[in-house]
């Protein structure tokens, strides 16, 4: 079953060579107890380690079940380790952090044996050897004849064909020397036993065959195998495996052996996570406190369409040349003529009528104010003490947004109280805002023609205005036309729209932010009355047939930016029924988005001329909001990342430590028949382990440091309970340290896997 043709090993040492086996040929039978005799350095361990295919011939031939091993790869030697060889070691080579019954187990945990048959058979082996009592055991509570019969279950568990011992009574004395030799002779009587000695007295009374080996050569055999004793079976070798669930438990119950050592590296490695907890906590908290007062500030922003918009698309930002690349100058002495940058970023939006009628049915739940505002001018007299005044500033004055759904408040209602007055949307009039301390501006109260350090609420509610129409306003001398300057007779015409304000209104407490302001508001229906009656009046048809500004005789600009074109004056006078800017107010975030998308598929298959594009005022400013502080975020998190890079690289030192620590279990596990791969899994699941730990620690910690976070800032900024860990981070954070600590135990893992196993073996 186990031949060795002319094998040949040396080993060099500098310039020094050592020949450790010369041209040797031995042949063994599948049952029989060989004792191998030697004097130290005669070569019969590197006999036995070649044999155990721990180690490797340089020439020769290993045959095993009539097969040969010149062509076995390193997973082929550990199958075979595993599944038909059985080591009984001197020194015993227990794994000293797991249990007896554990350390029995594991060479079948290697074959990918079940849980439940591997705990049977161990119990058994445990029975054979007498030590069932102690399968709970360490290694260390045992003493050294208990620890070889522990040895000896442990080679026997697995059913391998071949028992190889390394002086295995060596370290005993001489009464526990005959129980174990007595146990092994036992063995023999169904395997192959080869055991390596130097004690004549040993090898003569129990083995069945004594070969003798000097100077690395084969001496005498007393029981050669022959030509009809020869065995014609076949090698059959399952394959090998360590579950990570196998490596982590290995690596566990290591850990447990250093939990003082392990906790200071977890602390020390989790401080990069705490910072970046805290972090991430903070920007969580602040972006939640800003979302919260976008939703009661912003909530309602209105997206507004306009007969002008301005295109922010990054292809047009790419093309206005900075003058970054200097080669794009000509070096010729000449200047070019350059285009209106605005003119060209500027998207002409044409409102026609079937965009509005697309408006109109725009789902008015969505909405909790539309405005429809037209470029028309007002002409608009006051009357006080001092006479009769041209109101000057009404261009600034703002239009009422509507309220579409009669059924909830609108926007007016929402965010302002009504201190006086009632607002009538069907009626022509005025609305006043006033500020938080019911002041307005002074220009305000010239507007309304009233005079005074303080005005009552029923002083501004009586005061009256007259709206002149066109064609009492503006009188005719041959192609032009100029304002009347008799300012009380047109005020008394009683063609005039007589205008007052229906209500003082003042933002609401909770919405100061966006509504402490003051100023005028004037109703729709205003600008419906007025169109209506000016839109057929002289100087809006003589305005019609002339292509220039019968107000000033000046040719009109080309420019579509300008106040003095075509359009721009027709729709002053009040002929355009088409609105220049249309505020389309949301009841909320959800509705905003929703308003959007309607919006968004107008646009779609429409030519670039064709499209309506829009100012989304709330996003603006969320976008602009959320990417500063995801800008503070991503520098904060980028400097706190560096002491996860110095956390990583002491893990690799820590986990190089733990191999040059477990460099005897290493050795121990590859005589058991573990792969390379399943000596790196090991020590990757310890580092796993602790990156979890730290992870988890990093993140307990953090959470805690909220606490007084949180109390720090309430008392700074009166902002209560900012710092918020979001779950999500958390995982992402543990996640990602422990990747980083796996990369950084990843090279020491390797070093691990490539010890050699006999050199291994041997550390102390």
């Amino acid at each position: 079953m186990l031949e060795l043709k002319k094998i040949y090993k040396s080993y060099q040492t500098g310039n020094f060579k050592q020949q450790a086996l010369k041209n040797v040929s031995i042949e063994f039978r599948k049952n029989e107890f060989v004792a191998i005799l030697g004097a130290s350095g005669s070569g019969k361990t590197t006999l036995l380690n070649i044999i155990g295919g721990l180690d490797r011939y340089d020439s020769g031939d290993l045959i095993i079940n009539n097969n040969s091993t010149k062509k076995f790869k390193a997973i082929d030697w550990d199958r075979y380790r595993n599944n038909c060889i059985g080591f009984i070691f001197q020194n015993y080579n227990l794994i000293p952090h797991i249990t007896i019954l554990d350390n029995i187990e594991m060479g079948m945990t290697l074959s990918g044996v079940n849980s439940k048959t591997r705990k049977r058979k161990a119990k058994e082996a445990l029975k054979k050897v007498g030590l069932l009592e102690h399968a709970h055991k360490k290694p260390n509570q045992l003493s050294g004849g208990q620890m070889q019969r522990v040895a000896i279950a442990r080679a026997l568990v697995n059913d391998p064909e071949i028992i190889l011992a390394d002086e295995p009574t060596g370290a005993l004395d001489t009464k526990t020397s005959i129980q174990i030799m007595d146990l092994i002779q036992s063995i023999a009587k169904d395997k192959l036993v080869i055991m390596v000695t130097h004690n004549p007295d040993l090898a003569h009374e129990y083995a069945t065959r004594i070969i003798e080996f000097k100077d690395g050569e084969k001496l005498s055999d007393s029981n050669p195998v022959t030509k009809e004793e020869k065995d014609t079976s076949s090698l059959k070798i399952r394959k090998t495996a360590m579950s990570f669930l196998t490596a982590l438990k290995l690596s566990f119950n290591n850990i447990k052996t250093k939990k003082g050592r392990t906790l200071i590296t977890a602390f020390a490695s989790s401080i990069g996570i705490i910072g970046i907890g805290l972090i991430l906590s903070l920007s969580n908290g602040f972006k939640i406190e800003v979302d919260k007062f976008e939703k009661n500030s912003l909530s309602q922003a209105p997206i507004i369409i306009s007969t002008q918009a301005m295109n922010m698309s990054e292809e047009m930002m790419e093309s206005i040349d900075n003058g970054d690349n200097l080669e794009k100058y000509p070096k010729e002495e000449k200047v070019y003529v350059q285009d209106d940058i605005v003119e060209t970023m500027l998207h002409t939006n044409v409102l026609s009528d079937s965009y509005l009628e697309y408006l109109k049915k725009l789902d008015k739940s969505l909405l909790s104010g539309v405005s429809y505002q037209n470029m028309i001018g007002f002409n608009i007299i006051n009357h006080n003490s001092d006479g009769y005044h041209l109101v000057t500033n009404s261009s600034y004055w703002t239009l009422l947004p509507t309220n579409p759904n009669d059924k909830e408040e609108g926007i007016v209602e929402s965010n302002y109280d009504i201190l006086a007055g009632e607002i009538d949307e069907n009626l022509p009039g005025l609305i006043l805002q006033v500020d938080n301390k019911n002041q307005i501006y002074q220009s305000t109260l010239d507007a309304l023609g009233l005079k005074g350090d303080s005005i009552t609420f029923d002083e501004i509610l009586k005061q009256e205005l007259k709206v002149v129409l066109n064609d009492d306003y503006y009188i005719q001398y041959q192609d032009a036309f100029v304002p009347n300057q008799d300012l009380e007779s047109l005020y008394h015409n009683p063609n005039s729209i007589s205008l007052k304000v229906q209500a003082i209104i003042r933002g609401k407490e909770d919405k100061e932010v966006i509504t402490n302001g003051s100023g005028l508001a004037y109703t729709n229906r205003l600008t419906e009355m007025i169109i209506a009656k000016n839109k057929d009046s002289k100087i809006v048809k003589a305005q019609q047939e002339k292509n220039y500004n019968i107000l000033t005789n000046q040719p009109f600009d080309d420019s579509v930016t300008s106040n003095n074109t075509k359009e721009f004056i027709l729709g002053y006078l009040g002929a355009d029924t088409i609105p220049s800017m249309i505020y389309l107010y949301p009841k909320d975030f959800d509705s905003k988005k929703e308003i959007t998308t309607y919006l968004d598929q107008y646009n779609e298959d429409k030519t670039e001329q064709e499209m309506i594009e829009y100012t989304d005022m709330a996003a603006m400013i969320s976008s602009l909001s959320g990417n500063i502080m995801d800008a503070i975020t991503v520098v904060l998190v980028a400097f706190s990342s560096i002491s996860l890079v110095v956390s990583s690289i002491m893990i690799a030192i820590i986990t190089y430590i733990s191999v040059l620590e477990r460099i005897k279990e290493i050795g121990i596990l590859r005589a058991l028949g573990a792969r390379k791969k399943d000596i790196k899994r090991v020590f990757n699941a310890e580092t796993f382990i602790i990156g979890l730990t730290s992870g988890f620690l990093g993140i307990i910690l953090a959470y805690l440091l909220t606490i007084p976070t949180n109390h720090i800032i309430e008392n700074l900024s009166g902002l209560a309970n900012v710092a918020k860990l979001n779950i999500v981070h958390a995982i992402i954070l543990v996640i990602i340290n422990v990747i980083l600590t796996m990369i950084g135990g990843a090279i020491p893992s390797r070093i691990a896997s490539k010890k050699d196993p006999v050199e291994a073996l041997r550390t102390e």
